[in-house]
Protein backbone atom coordinates (compact mmCIF):
# COMPACT_ATOMS: atom_id res chain seq x y z
CA UNK A 1 0.00 0.00 0.00
CA UNK A 2 1.04 3.41 -1.17
CA UNK A 3 1.54 5.38 2.65
CA UNK A 4 2.28 8.93 3.29
CA UNK A 5 3.25 9.15 7.15
CA UNK A 6 4.10 12.65 8.79
CA UNK A 7 4.72 13.92 12.56
CA UNK A 8 3.85 16.60 14.18
CA UNK A 9 4.05 18.56 17.44
CA UNK A 10 0.70 21.13 17.61
CA UNK A 11 2.14 24.51 18.03
CA UNK A 12 0.97 27.59 19.20
CA UNK A 13 0.34 28.74 15.69
CA UNK A 14 -1.91 25.97 14.97
CA UNK A 15 -4.66 26.22 17.91
CA UNK A 16 -7.66 28.60 19.21
CA UNK A 17 -8.03 29.77 22.56
CA UNK A 18 -8.80 26.70 23.78
CA UNK A 19 -5.93 25.30 22.74
CA UNK A 20 -7.23 23.23 20.35
CA UNK A 21 -6.36 22.59 16.79
CA UNK A 22 -8.16 24.67 14.66
CA UNK A 23 -10.30 23.01 11.66
CA UNK A 24 -8.62 25.07 9.04
CA UNK A 25 -5.06 23.71 10.22
CA UNK A 26 -6.45 20.20 9.94
CA UNK A 27 -7.07 20.03 6.73
CA UNK A 28 -4.12 22.21 5.76
CA UNK A 29 -2.15 19.40 7.21
CA UNK A 30 -3.99 16.74 5.26
CA UNK A 31 -4.31 18.82 1.68
CA UNK A 32 -0.16 19.50 2.26
CA UNK A 33 0.25 15.35 2.77
CA UNK A 34 -1.32 14.82 -0.52
CA UNK A 35 0.26 17.28 -2.63
CA UNK A 36 3.48 15.64 -1.06
CA UNK A 37 2.86 12.36 -1.51
CA UNK A 38 1.16 13.21 -5.09
CA UNK A 39 4.61 14.26 -5.70
CA UNK A 40 6.60 11.29 -4.16
CA UNK A 41 4.08 9.29 -6.75
CA UNK A 42 5.30 10.75 -9.49
CA UNK A 43 2.16 12.96 -10.21
CA UNK A 44 4.06 16.43 -8.83
CA UNK A 45 4.37 19.92 -10.32
CA UNK A 46 6.43 18.65 -13.44
CA UNK A 47 3.52 16.57 -14.52
CA UNK A 48 0.84 19.25 -13.58
CA UNK A 49 1.70 23.29 -12.19
CA UNK A 50 4.35 23.09 -14.66
CA UNK A 51 2.11 22.64 -17.41
CA UNK A 52 -0.46 25.18 -16.36
CA UNK A 53 -2.69 22.02 -13.91
CA UNK A 54 -3.67 22.51 -10.43
CA UNK A 55 -4.75 20.33 -8.03
CA UNK A 56 -7.65 21.91 -6.51
CA UNK A 57 -10.06 19.35 -3.82
CA UNK A 58 -13.84 19.56 -4.48
CA UNK A 59 -14.96 17.63 -1.34
CA UNK A 60 -13.92 16.66 2.07
CA UNK A 61 -14.69 15.36 5.93
CA UNK A 62 -13.62 14.62 8.94
CA UNK A 63 -15.17 12.22 11.83
CA UNK A 64 -13.52 13.70 15.24
CA UNK A 65 -13.11 11.66 18.23
CA UNK A 66 -10.99 14.29 20.06
CA UNK A 67 -9.34 17.30 18.49
CA UNK A 68 -5.51 17.15 19.24
CA UNK A 69 -4.82 20.51 21.58
CA UNK A 70 -1.17 22.00 21.98
CA UNK A 71 2.14 20.46 22.48
CA UNK A 72 0.06 16.89 21.34
CA UNK A 73 2.49 14.54 19.22
CA UNK A 74 0.55 13.29 16.88
CA UNK A 75 1.15 11.20 13.53
CA UNK A 76 -0.96 12.09 10.22
CA UNK A 77 -1.56 8.66 7.78
CA UNK A 78 -2.72 9.21 4.29
CA UNK A 79 -3.05 7.14 1.07
CA UNK A 80 -4.91 7.42 -2.38
CA UNK A 81 -8.00 5.57 -3.26
CA UNK A 82 -8.91 4.04 -6.99
CA UNK A 83 -8.94 7.04 -9.29
CA UNK A 84 -12.71 7.67 -10.60
CA UNK A 85 -12.47 9.10 -14.00
CA UNK A 86 -11.16 12.61 -13.08
CA UNK A 87 -11.95 12.11 -9.27
CA UNK A 88 -8.43 11.52 -7.30
CA UNK A 89 -10.09 10.28 -3.94
CA UNK A 90 -7.59 10.16 -0.80
CA UNK A 91 -7.89 8.92 2.85
CA UNK A 92 -6.59 10.53 6.19
CA UNK A 93 -5.75 9.42 9.72
CA UNK A 94 -4.62 11.27 12.31
CA UNK A 95 -3.00 8.94 15.45
CA UNK A 96 -2.52 10.00 18.74
CA UNK A 97 1.17 9.10 20.61
CA UNK A 98 -0.68 6.10 22.38
CA UNK A 99 -1.36 5.04 19.29
CA UNK A 100 -5.19 5.84 19.05
CA UNK A 101 -6.75 7.02 15.97
CA UNK A 102 -8.46 10.30 16.60
CA UNK A 103 -9.40 12.06 13.59
CA UNK A 104 -9.90 10.13 10.36
CA UNK A 105 -11.52 11.50 6.89
CA UNK A 106 -11.36 11.77 3.09
CA UNK A 107 -11.56 13.96 0.32
CA UNK A 108 -11.98 13.76 -3.37
CA UNK A 109 -9.44 15.84 -5.53
CA UNK A 110 -9.38 16.20 -9.69
CA UNK A 111 -6.79 18.40 -11.59
CA UNK A 112 -7.95 22.02 -13.06
CA UNK A 113 -6.14 23.52 -16.08
CA UNK A 114 -5.08 27.24 -15.13
CA UNK A 115 -6.31 29.60 -18.35
CA UNK A 116 -9.62 27.58 -18.77
CA UNK A 117 -10.52 26.84 -15.52
CA UNK A 118 -12.00 23.64 -16.33
CA UNK A 119 -11.40 19.62 -15.24
CA UNK A 120 -9.03 17.81 -17.18
CA UNK A 121 -8.58 14.18 -17.72
CA UNK A 122 -5.91 12.62 -16.49
CA UNK A 123 -5.52 9.51 -18.59
CA UNK A 124 -5.66 12.18 -21.73
CA UNK A 125 -2.35 14.25 -20.07
CA UNK A 126 -0.60 10.83 -18.84
CA UNK A 127 -1.29 11.78 -15.61
CA UNK A 128 -1.46 8.78 -13.17
CA UNK A 129 -0.82 7.76 -9.34
CA UNK A 130 -0.22 4.67 -8.35
CA UNK A 131 -3.02 3.82 -6.43
CA UNK A 132 -4.09 1.24 -3.56
CA UNK A 133 -7.43 -0.78 -5.36
CA UNK A 134 -8.85 -2.23 -2.10
CA UNK A 135 -9.01 0.41 0.70
CA UNK A 136 -10.83 0.00 3.99
CA UNK A 137 -11.48 3.21 5.42
CA UNK A 138 -13.55 6.13 6.22
CA UNK A 139 -16.66 6.54 3.54
CA UNK A 140 -15.72 9.03 0.76
CA UNK A 141 -17.64 13.05 1.21
CA UNK A 142 -20.96 13.35 -0.47
CA UNK A 143 -22.51 16.39 -1.70
CA UNK A 144 -23.88 18.33 1.19
CA UNK A 145 -27.86 18.55 0.75
CA UNK A 146 -29.17 22.46 0.67
CA UNK A 147 -30.57 23.64 3.70
CA UNK A 148 -32.57 27.07 5.01
CA UNK A 149 -30.69 29.84 6.32
CA UNK A 150 -31.39 33.21 8.37
CA UNK A 151 -28.54 34.90 8.48
CA UNK A 152 -26.06 36.54 5.66
CA UNK A 153 -22.44 37.51 5.86
CA UNK A 154 -20.93 39.50 2.87
CA UNK A 155 -17.14 39.00 2.18
CA UNK A 156 -14.80 40.43 -0.35
CA UNK A 157 -11.88 37.87 -0.83
CA UNK A 158 -9.28 40.02 0.45
CA UNK A 159 -5.32 39.11 -1.29
CA UNK A 160 -4.48 37.46 2.31
CA UNK A 161 -7.11 34.71 1.90
CA UNK A 162 -5.73 33.78 -1.93
CA UNK A 163 -3.69 31.06 -2.53
CA UNK A 164 -1.33 30.04 -5.77
CA UNK A 165 -4.79 28.75 -7.59
CA UNK A 166 -5.49 32.27 -7.51
CA UNK A 167 -9.08 31.62 -5.45
CA UNK A 168 -9.79 31.74 -1.77
CA UNK A 169 -7.98 29.52 -0.05
CA UNK A 170 -10.47 26.77 0.95
CA UNK A 171 -8.88 25.94 4.07
CA UNK A 172 -10.09 29.63 5.17
CA UNK A 173 -13.54 28.41 4.72
CA UNK A 174 -13.08 27.43 8.24
CA UNK A 175 -12.04 30.16 9.67
CA UNK A 176 -14.58 32.33 8.23
CA UNK A 177 -17.32 29.38 9.87
CA UNK A 178 -15.88 29.95 13.15
CA UNK A 179 -15.59 33.80 13.22
CA UNK A 180 -19.22 34.53 12.04
CA UNK A 181 -21.12 31.68 14.10
CA UNK A 182 -20.41 31.58 18.13
CA UNK A 183 -20.14 27.64 18.87
CA UNK A 184 -16.63 27.44 18.09
CA UNK A 185 -16.05 30.77 19.98
CA UNK A 186 -18.17 29.78 22.86
CA UNK A 187 -16.10 26.61 23.60
CA UNK A 188 -17.98 24.00 21.34
CA UNK A 189 -15.93 20.85 20.39
CA UNK A 190 -16.97 19.90 16.76
CA UNK A 191 -17.49 16.35 15.99
CA UNK A 192 -18.07 16.19 12.21
CA UNK A 193 -17.22 18.53 9.35
CA UNK A 194 -17.85 18.30 5.73
CA UNK A 195 -17.37 21.02 3.27
CA UNK A 196 -18.13 20.80 -0.60
CA UNK A 197 -16.36 23.30 -3.29
CA UNK A 198 -18.47 23.89 -6.02
CA UNK A 199 -16.96 27.28 -7.30
CA UNK A 200 -14.37 29.78 -7.40
CA UNK A 201 -14.03 32.94 -5.18
CA UNK A 202 -11.18 34.56 -6.42
CA UNK A 203 -9.29 37.78 -5.46
CA UNK A 204 -11.22 40.93 -5.14
CA UNK A 205 -14.75 39.12 -5.61
CA UNK A 206 -17.47 39.48 -3.45
CA UNK A 207 -19.66 36.15 -2.12
CA UNK A 208 -22.60 36.34 -0.17
CA UNK A 209 -22.61 34.03 2.95
CA UNK A 210 -26.08 32.56 4.00
CA UNK A 211 -25.60 30.69 7.37
CA UNK A 212 -27.18 28.93 10.10
CA UNK A 213 -26.54 28.27 13.66
CA UNK A 214 -28.05 25.86 16.33
CA UNK A 215 -27.47 24.56 19.46
CA UNK A 216 -24.93 21.40 18.08
CA UNK A 217 -24.74 22.58 14.05
CA UNK A 218 -23.74 25.01 11.90
CA UNK A 219 -24.52 25.50 8.08
CA UNK A 220 -23.27 27.84 5.44
CA UNK A 221 -23.32 28.34 1.62
CA UNK A 222 -21.18 30.69 -0.82
CA UNK A 223 -23.01 32.37 -3.32
CA UNK A 224 -21.14 35.23 -5.95
CA UNK A 225 -22.92 37.70 -6.71
CA UNK A 226 -23.44 36.04 -10.29
CA UNK A 227 -25.77 34.05 -8.94
CA UNK A 228 -22.74 31.40 -9.13
CA UNK A 229 -22.49 28.78 -5.72
CA UNK A 230 -19.67 28.76 -4.35
CA UNK A 231 -19.56 26.36 -1.65
CA UNK A 232 -21.06 24.29 1.55
CA UNK A 233 -19.68 23.62 4.98
CA UNK A 234 -21.25 21.98 8.00
CA UNK A 235 -20.07 21.23 11.39
CA UNK A 236 -21.25 19.20 13.65
CA UNK A 237 -20.72 20.00 17.51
Amino acid sequence: MNIYEKEYKIQSSDVDMFRRLRLSRLFTFTQEAAIHHTEQLGAGRAKTLDRGFLWVVTMQHAEIKRPPVYDDEIKLISYPGKTMNVIFPRYYSFIDKNGEEIIRGSALWMLMDMNTRRMIFPDDEGIKIDVNEDVDGFPLPKPIKPEETDKTYSLTVPFSFSDINGHLTNTKYFDIAEDITDNASSGKVPKYVAVEYSGEARFSQRIDIHYYERENSVYLQGVKDDGKKVFKLKTEY
